[in-house]
């Protein structure tokens, strides 16, 4: 809509939280501060716990039940590392591969976290991991 990267939406979130780049400009910073008063005015945060209170019982959670966080949780035989500090962003990664690239980073023993930068997707290590996960990941 061209404000911002729109409302993180959550089971639970008691908060409307948007996001907007750095290299926006006035227009769009505006039409980011009407869009937010927009949602406050509107009730979001009462119309999407409604919203999850409707998926779960049309089975949500049987349909998601099998399904494992890899930030959390163990994946196969993969053992997340003890979890640390991430400000090294890697770029570059394909959005269809950000779960992969940080599974793989957790074979070699390296905590990792995907998310989503101002140029797209990144996968974030710690300064002391940076280099040896650009090499992992180049392999």
């Amino acid at each position: 809509m061209g404000y911002g990267y729109g409302p993180g939406v959550g089971e639970g979130y008691d908060k409307i939280i948007l996001i907007i780049s750095r290299a926006s400009g006035a227009p769009v910073i505006s039409g980011a501060i009407k869009y937010a008063a927009d949602l406050v005015k509107g009730g979001f945060c009462s119309i999407a716990a409604k919203e999850f209170e409707s998926a779960k019982r049309a089975g949500l959670d049987e349909l998601l039940g099998g399904r494992k966080n890899p930030k959390t949780d163990v994946e196969g035989d993969v053992k997340v590392p003890p979890k640390e500090v991430v400000t090294a962003e890697i770029t570059g990664i394909d959005v269809m591969e950000l779960d992969d690239a940080v599974l793989t980073l957790y074979r070699e023993g390296i905590y990792a976290e995907s998310g989503m930068g101002c140029t797209g997707p990144v996968i974030l290590v710690s300064d002391a991991n940076y280099d040896k996960a650009i090499r992992i990941l180049e392999r």
